[in-house]
């Protein structure tokens, strides 16, 4: 059963040109298209690794999920109820039940709080449980992720590594039992040495909390061991979504095989192949029609720069690839 479904997730915004602008030269508005329609599913227990190059619109999608958005169009679905009609009661319940861990733990540490009262604040706010109950569960969460409680509690963000007020961050969102957790790179601003225990904690808590998560990084080596399923984006639009090991072995889009045969492999004498890919990545400003990345493709044929889009091929076990040239492979 899924835990979440998006349908078309769109997420617009506006660029209002300047009165002298409109006046004199007939400049006209202009739209960022920073997410365009995305569907996708994340199921009980799953791990949805998410993929792609900066601007492509990861982290508005998850700004999206977790309701710090509000979405242009399209409709999200937790637990089969759409989040757009929550009543207070039911907004309640989901900034319970999905939590987000953000990508820079000092910036989302409020930094005159101790430990314990950062962790603290959402049951508070909430009102979960009595205090008593708030407290033991506060310190019991911070001896999960790793932190002495009776050394940690009491510190400020200042006072703690990089490493450590990670740490916190995901104290903070575990700590009231969440059924979905969007992850926002929470490696990214760590040093190498620290990563791995980071991301082994993730994926221990997870299988012993048992929630869903989707887990933003541009580290695909990251992703193939932390995720069950990969989905790739490009410029607000999905690339090729299925089951991670399928993804990477057998990518079927020239975005996603590009982006897989960029990563580094631990061979001083191997050399890989430089990705086919001309130019820069295009601007999310009334983006031209049909594909996306039919401006850097190598592979591009008469149809990617033309309207429809193009439509997802499914090549089993839920691996889906949105491209016209597999399409017209797969018709023909």
């Amino acid at each position: 059963m899924a835990v979440l479904e998006v349908r078309g997730l769109t997420k617009h915004f506006p660029i209002h040109a300047g009165f002298l602008a409109k006046t004199f030269s007939g400049a006209k508005d202009k739209m960022i298209k920073a997410v365009d329609g995305v569907s996708f599913e994340v199921g009980e227990g799953e791990i949805l690794g998410v993929a792609g190059e900066s601007g492509c619109g990861k982290s508005t999608t998850c700004l999206l999920l977790s309701k710090l958005h509000k979405p242009s169009g399209g409709e999200i679905l937790f637990k089969g109820r759409n989040i757009a009609d929550l009543d207070a009661d039911g907004l309640r319940q989901y900034r319970k039940d999905v939590q987000m861990i953000f990508q820079d733990p000092y910036e989302s540490l409020n930094p005159r709080f101790t430990i314990f009262d950062t962790v603290a604040e959402g049951p508070r706010a909430l009102k979960l449980w009595p205090e008593e109950e708030i407290q033991t569960r506060v310190m019991d969460m911070l001896a999960d992720v790793g932190l002495r409680p009776e050394e940690y509690a009491q510190r400020y963000p200042h006072q703690m590594s990089g490493g450590e007020r990670q740490r916190a961050g995901i104290a903070c969102a575990l700590v009231m039992k969440p059924e979905l957790v969007i992850a926002d790179e929470p490696l990214s601003m760590l040093d190498v040495s620290i990563r791995a225990g980071i991301m082994d904690l993730l994926k221990r808590l997870s299988t012993e909390m048992k929630f869903s998560c989707i887990y933003v990084s541009h580290d695909l080596s990251i992703l193939s061991n932390v995720s069950q399923r990969l989905m790739i984006m490009y410029l607000g639009q999905v690339m090729e979504i299925g089951p991670t090991d399928e993804v990477i072995a057998n990518p079927q889009h020239p975005y996603a095989r590009a982006l897989i045969n960029a990563v580094a492999v631990p061979d001083p004498r191997y050399r890989r192949p430089i990705p086919d890919i001309r130019g820069e990545v295009a601007q999310p400003i009334d983006p031209p029609p049909g594909c996306r990345f039919a401006g850097r493709c190598p592979a591009v044929i008469d149809a990617c720069g033309q309207d429809p889009a193009p439509r997802f091929v499914d090549f089993g076990l839920g691996h889906r690839s949105a491209c016209h040239l597999v399409a017209a492979g797969a018709g023909s």
